[in-house]
């Protein structure tokens, strides 16, 4: 049963309107912020986990690094808090922002992407994941459900489960580790205890362009034990055949299904290389000055030209009297 209700007012700002969203950690109502006038998504930890404080510490903890997280792919992140029930149940929550469209899971039940468009959707999710593994941040639940296709591009969606990487996480490296994740996209090294890695997040990548150009799963993966089976017997995974797809591209997806996480791109090799706009890690080295164009010059490129010092005066010359006329 739902802890939240329609019309109920949180924080004496956000009220709900209608549930749009139920998972198995949460749920997520359409609300609207009566401070900033403007509608927004309010996402629920269920009240079973909600029970558990260290969990409410955990969604405290990643929601913060969430909000750090503005990108164009992303879902923005706006506020937490916590909603006291009539029971004295504590329920916390995320304010996010309210993403319009429809999940590539959705659109993948009418079959598979032309290769173009799955690449050029693959390097948007690539973009976004560059961008929260450089603060740190894991997603862990990779999949085409947590894809929205907006008018202006994908968006990654739940990155309020997401985990910070490193050894702090309080849960890294325990027996019964908290597994968030979709058997299908769960990549084999987190199967065992320890830190979130950003690797995971691009295999689960590699697995939902695998099925975004071809309408199937690489591995035969539905359940947790089908995950083990596979750990256990490492079937090889199917060539990529694809009509028209350079077989680069090919061969960058069948790596990002490597075995051992160290083998596999990053996920801003992916975006450069996807083409998702401007490279997701730009260096910072100072580029060498571009030779003049040979056309004529414009005003754009007399702007963009280089400001160079004017050379010193020289110095005056002594008067030459060598030719005077004397008087």
């Amino acid at each position: 049963m739902s802890p939240f209700t329609p019309m109920l007012r949180l924080h004496d700002r956000y009220v709900l309107h209608e549930r749009i969203g139920l998972g198995g950690m949460s749920e997520v109502w359409r609300a609207d912020d009566e401070v900033l006038h403007r509608p927004v998504a309010v996402k629920a930890l269920v009240t079973q986990l909600a029970a558990d404080p260290q969990l409410r510490a955990t969604t405290q903890r990643e929601a913060r690094a969430a909000a750090r997280l503005t990108h164009p792919n992303v879902t923005q992140v706006y506020d937490y808090g916590e909603a006291t029930l009539p029971d004295g149940s504590v329920v916390p929550y995320l304010v996010m922002e309210l993403v319009e469209g429809r999940t590539l899971a959705d659109r993948l039940a009418g079959g598979p992407l032309a290769w173009p468009e799955a690449i050029r959707l693959a390097g948007q999710v690539a973009a976004a994941l560059a961008a929260a593994h450089r603060l740190g941040v894991v997603h862990r639940d990779i999949k085409p459900g947590n894809i929205m296709l907006t008018e202006t591009g994908a968006k990654v969606l739940d990155f309020g489960i997401a985990t910070l990487a490193g050894p702090r996480h309080p849960l890294a490296g325990q027996t019964g580790e908290l597994l968030v994740g979709t058997p299908g996209y769960f990549a084999p090294e987190r199967m065992t205890p320890g830190p979130a890695n950003p690797a995971s997040d691009v295999y689960a990548l590699g697995v939902l362009l695998y099925r975004t150009l071809t309408g199937r799963a690489p591995l035969p993966v539905q359940t947790w034990d089908d995950v083990l089976d596979v750990q256990a017997h490492r079937p090889p995974v199917p060539p990529l055949r694809v009509p028209g797809l350079p077989a680069d591209l090919a061969g960058l997806v069948l790596a990002c299904l490597a075995v051992d996480p160290a083998h596999r791109p990053t996920a801003a090799q992916l975006a450069t290389r996807f083409g998702a706009g401007q490279p997701a890690d730009p260096p910072t080295a100072i580029l060498p000055t571009l030779a003049r164009p040979e056309h004529s010059p414009t005003l754009i490129d007399r702007a963009a030209a280089p400001v160079r010092p004017s050379p010193p005066p020289a110095p005056p010359r002594p008067p030459d009297r060598s030719n005077r006329l004397i008087g």
